[in-house]
């Protein structure tokens, strides 16, 4: 089984109009409300996979009776800690190609609750084969707790997929126990080099930096583009199919997903980056959020390049 951590979680509200009017009334006709949060996005894909998968993290109030009912509906296990606060709402507003977000900051979580999760975390963590972990931190938890998922983990030797970013990332890479995997985008990884923007040779360069050794498997997603993506000491560029993208929000969530569902299943170097990435590029081409159709996967691996650099 594969354990999905998503500590922030929301329900995700998706208004589309054909025009947003700042200071007027906007009415709504197509509205989509589903569980969101980047680990959610991860479980769902895996349970689309056909991977036993759990979900854990802090769910509260209605909203989250809300998600504990939809990943209930998907054959999601629910590990979730029940806390005082409410859950939050992610909104996004689509419009004129455009799209706006509004994001609730979510509940401040007490040092109980914190504590009673990294309890049940000691439990789950013996169940699992691995465990993905997404996202930022809610407020009241310290920066440095995924350090100690992390420690856990790595006392029980289960491997851990991070995919977060900025401050959180920073603080994380600099334990001393690693991360299996790590999936930034390009702009996270000049983020970490404290640059505005990196080309593909500087990623070349930076993933043979003392910030990324001892972590097996760094990989970084282009979007269109592709990855670049270092195996231990083998750096492979991976170009992914060119395709309509109807919604690529939630794609890096579901390349985390394939490549869980990839490494538990023991698949080789270039076949679990063509599977991971695969996973995006079907994730882009559905309205839906998390989703990917099972029937064109097959397909989308075999348009996938994969060349050592």
């Amino acid at each position: 089984m594969i354990l999905t951590i998503t500590l922030n979680p929301a329900v995700d509200i998706s208004y589309k109009l054909d025009r947003f009017s700042v200071d007027k009334v906007n009415r709504v006709e197509n509205v989509l409300k589903t569980a969101g949060g980047k680990g959610i996005n991860v479980a769902k894909v895996l349970a689309q996979l056909d991977e036993e998968v759990a979900a854990a993290g802090f769910l509260g109030g209605n909203l989250g009776e809300y998600i504990r009912s939809e990943i209930g509906s998907l054959a999601i296990k629910d590990y979730f800690v029940e806390i005082a606060g409410e859950t939050r709402n992610c909104i996004a507003v689509i419009h004129n190609g455009q799209q706006t977000e509004i994001l609730e900051s979510g509940p401040t979580i007490s040092r109980s609750e914190a504590d009673e999760f990294l309890k049940k975390f000691s439990e789950y963590i013996q169940r699992v084969e691995l465990v993905t972990i997404s996202g930022s931190l809610p407020k009241g938890l310290p920066t440095d707790f995924y350090v100690t998922l992390l420690e856990n983990a790595h006392t029980s030797n289960k491997p851990v997929l991070l995919d977060t970013n900025g401050t959180l990332l920073k603080t994380t890479l600099a334990n001393k126990h690693k991360p299996y995997l790590i999936k930034p985008n390009d702009e996270e990884v000049a983020d970490l080099l404290g640059e505005k923007s990196v080309n593909e040779m500087q990623i070349v360069e930076a993933l043979g930096s003392p910030m990324f050794a001892n972590i097996p498997w760094v990989v970084v997603t282009l979007g269109a583009e592709g990855a670049i993506v270092k195996h231990d000491q083998t750096i492979y560029h991976a170009q992914t199919s060119k395709v309509t993208a109807v919604n690529p929000v939630g794609s890096g969530d579901s390349v985390v997903a394939g490549f869980a569902a990839g490494i538990r299943q023991g698949l080789a170097d270039e076949s679990l980056i063509k599977f991971g990435l695969a996973m995006g590029v079907l994730n882009a081409m559905e309205e839906k959020t998390g989703h990917i159709d099972v029937e064109k996967v097959d397909w989308t691996i075999k348009q996938i390049n994969v060349k050592r650099i």
